[in-house]
């Protein structure tokens, strides 16, 4: 395959995945408690019909409104060119920044999405707005910590660098200092895809909403392209979770065509595994109160801290 081709289908996987791992996790998770649920496919039944729904918005807002679910569009499609999606050598576009870039496009992505919910003056929509970008201070520092260990285990904040390092033994992964790192950047994964600790997926509860609120004035294809881009951004994190910290295995070596598709079963595989741990600890843990997040985000920041003082004290 030319590399342009494996470049350009590293964001197409997760573009056309990212609604089936939503799906088989909304699934998992009701037969843990004994319903039938949706389908697997149903995220992609549900995005073709807002595509075909008409698009309002509220009177007063302004083209941030309809322009920031694209913009978040386009930083979630620009992450996946960054990051070890299908292949273990660093494309011609992996080099364009390291994993704090891919970070900061992440971050855009929220703030744009922020500020359009500010845009429509509804009070559900500026609450989970609000609620966002301060929870959202919070849980930064604790991405930062957990680059700044690992970087410091691998010599650079390179993602294919990193996967490198970690592929070449077990015994890179079973490093104290890396294994805390990933622990937090688990309960932070958590936390951003809205499975715990004060929000439900998909809640419409006032009290706990911060990732449903902001799309709440959205319809029709721009809605679409919110809910696709949260399906995105969860398949993203997975990623890195699985093909930077955990398990960097099944990347394809070669530009071959069925090493490439290859690659791309097995990250689907991986990150349904994934999506079934999170869904067994989403139906684990009862909901904290809306101010408990500190403490939980906390416990992430305390874990990713601890990786770094036993990295000095001998444990990396």
């Amino acid at each position: 395959m030319p590399v342009a081709a494996v470049q350009a289908l590293q964001p197409l996987t997760v573009l056309v995945a990212a609604p089936g791992v939503s799906g088989f996790i909304a699934t998992a998770e009701a037969r843990m408690q004994g319903r039938r649920g949706p389908r697997v496919l149903q995220p992609y039944y549900d995005l073709a019909k807002l595509f075909r729904k008409e698009s309002l918005a509220p009177v007063g807002a302004s083209a941030v409104f309809l322009a920031a679910p694209v913009l978040a569009m386009v930083c979630y499609l620009t992450v996946p060119l960054l990051i070890p999606v299908l292949t273990s050598y660093g494309l011609p576009l992996g080099y364009m920044g390291d994993i704090l870039g891919g970070g900061i496009i992440l971050s855009l992505a929220s703030f744009a999405v922020a500020v359009g919910a500010a845009e429509t003056g509804s009070p559900y929509a500026q609450l989970g707005s609000s609620r966002s970008k301060t929870f959202a201070a919070i849980t930064e520092p604790v991405m930062l910590f957990v680059v700044f260990a690992v970087a410091l285990v691998t010599g650079t904040d390179l993602p294919y660098a990193m996967a490198a390092t970690v592929r070449s033994g077990a015994d890179q992964i079973l490093r104290p200092s890396h294994l805390l790192a990933a622990a937090a950047l688990f309960l932070v994964i958590l936390y951003e895809t809205g499975r715990i600790p004060v929000e439900a997926h998909r809640s419409t509860n006032e009290f706990g909403m911060i990732e449903e609120a902001r799309s709440f004035e959205y319809s029709g294809p721009y809605f679409a392209l919110l809910t696709w881009g949260s399906a995105m951004k969860q398949l993203i994190l997975y990623t890195i979770l699985i093909n930077v910290f955990l398990a960097p295995w099944g990347l394809s070596s070669t530009r071959d065509a069925s090493d490439v598709v290859l690659a791309v079963v097995l990250l689907v595989a991986k990150a349904l595994v994934i999506g079934l741990v999170v869904a067994v600890i989403d139906n684990s843990f009862a909901k904290l109160r809306l101010f408990k997040i500190t403490e939980f985000v906390a416990a992430a920041f305390l874990l990713a801290v601890l990786a770094v003082f036993t990295l000095y004290l001998g444990g990396g």
